[in-house]
């Protein structure tokens, strides 16, 4: 994406702008002119009207911001949320006039006046040449102080407002990452890989340079050469039940016209400040539909996906009088869990391997949290995507990291396109749970269940 033409552009209306702003200040009072106050400047960039200065005011807030220490810049969040919001005076009296007279004008104004000033000072700080990436290293910033300040929850809820405007799907673009793309963007991938660490830069190599292996990055034309989420893929003869084979150095590579099964073990979002924002669905879909095209013969897409919350549910189910997944015979042999090395002992824990299995079952198709939604957030995004679950994996995963989230569960996600919209869609009206026959089968017997969830696709 060559964008230095657009770039050029901003930056000469930004110099151009910063003197239209010199000009005004020199003219203005010294006492208002000079003022460094960041809110100040914020409240200027929401009355002044001009594009130029607009961009160069947006500029140094964007600058000055960028200086702040961590108690200023929580000063800064603060003002955002007490002095941004709605104008009150405006949207009562857009309130009154739709109560004296309902029509779709009134109604259009209340719409208006309801708008925190928050975003549209947000749409304006976007203006300023590499607005968007500061934007989104804000909100990171932001997420940050949210977890001691709840009271910043609006100032949040205007970003991610946003944010899902400006990153839906429609503007991302699909790109292949292989050993030729530019070592600025692959450093970037090593770092920001979060399912499985990425070691060296030799590792990074065995990922994606071999013929069965692919590496797909969705990238945004307004942060160019940051990648948003990335996909590794790997091209296997069979559907994996654990990822060691995968990663494995010094495996033998099969060719592309060998394998049957597209396998996505590793999907990462890169940018923090983007977390919590939809990318929309069927991003997955997206790529299959790339892989589809170059090797017409592959028949299966499947993820190899963590479980991460797993560990951590099944930990406080086990504590929980009268839980509803495990009876008090479940409990007393999941105790072989606490056991030094566990998954080292056969003799162990094949005697509480169904019982794991049965209330891994139970946590995927009835477990839900708050908002009725699965628990587990891997799942929410490829049911959301239109994935079938299709298997559970014992002993998947059995790195420190892996035994230690999920005691070594990894789980198979298929993706059918003949089923992919249906899937999708019983997921979003029903928050239905499409399951494999094998998934279910865990269940019989087990305590608690409501309704098994019919399979589908």
């Amino acid at each position: 994406m060559n964008t230095s033409f657009f770039g050029e552009m901003l930056n000469s209306i930004t110099e151009r702008g910063r003197a239209l702003l010199d000009r005004a200040r020199d003219r203005r009072d010294v006492a208002a002119a000079r003022s460094e106050s960041l809110i100040d400047l914020c409240e200027d960039l929401l009355s002044g009207r001009g594009e130029a200065s607009g961009v160069a005011l947006a500029t140094e807030i964007l600058e000055k911001y960028s200086e702040l220490t961590i108690g200023p810049r929580i000063a800064f969040f603060e003002a955002l949320a007490t002095r941004f919001g709605p104008d009150r005076e405006a949207l009562d009296a857009a309130i009154k006039a739709w109560q004296a007279a309902p029509s779709d004008d009134t109604a259009a104004e209340v719409h208006e006046a309801a708008e925190s000033r928050r975003q549209e000072l947000l749409r304006r700080l976007n203006l300023a040449p590499g607005g968007t990436g500061a934007l989104v290293q804000m909100r990171e910033q932001l997420l940050d102080a949210l977890g001691h300040r709840k009271d910043l929850a609006a100032v949040d809820a205007d970003f991610v407002h946003l944010f899902s405007s400006w990153f839906n799907r429609g503007f991302l673009v699909l790109r292949r990452i292989d050993w030729s793309t530019p070592a600025m963007i692959l450093e970037k991938i090593i770092r920001y890989e979060a399912v499985h660490e990425i070691a060296s830069w030799e590792d990074l190599r065995r990922r994606i340079d071999p013929p069965d292996r692919r590496c797909y990055a969705f990238f945004h034309p307004a942060l160019v050469d940051e990648p948003l989420i990335f996909v590794e893929v790997a091209l296997t003869r069979e559907i994996p039940e654990a990822v060691a084979p995968i990663l494995a150095n010094g495996r033998e590579a099969i060719m592309p016209d060998r394998s049957k099964v597209a396998v996505f073990y590793s999907i990462s979002n890169c940018q923090r400040g983007l977390a919590g924002v939809s990318f929309g669905n069927f991003l997955i879909k997206q790529v299959v539909e790339e892989i589809s095209r170059e090797n017409a013969k592959l028949q299966t897409y499947v993820t190899l996906s963590p479980a991460p919350d797993f560990a951590r549910w099944l930990d406080r189910e086990r504590k929980t009088d009268n839980s509803k997944a495990l009876s008090p015979d479940d409990v007393e042999l999941l105790k072989g869990l606490d056991q030094p090395d566990w998954w080292r002992k056969p003799e162990l824990h094949e005697g509480f391997k169904d019982t794991f299995l049965r209330a891994a079952a139970w946590y995927y198709l009835n477990a839900r949290n708050r908002r009725g939604l699965p628990v587990d957030a891997v799942a929410r995004f490829h049911l959301g995507n239109g994935a079938r679950l299709e298997r559970l994996n014992w002993l998947g995963d059995v790195t420190d990291k892996g035994l230690a989230q999920s005691y070594g569960l990894m789980v198979n996600y298929l993706y059918d396109l003949e089923h992919i919209e249906k899937n999708h869609e019983a997921y979003a009206e029903g928050r239905r749970v499409v399951a494999a026959n094998a998934v279910r089968r865990h269940l019989r017997g087990a305590v608690g269940v409501t309704e098994l969830v019919p399979a589908a696709g």
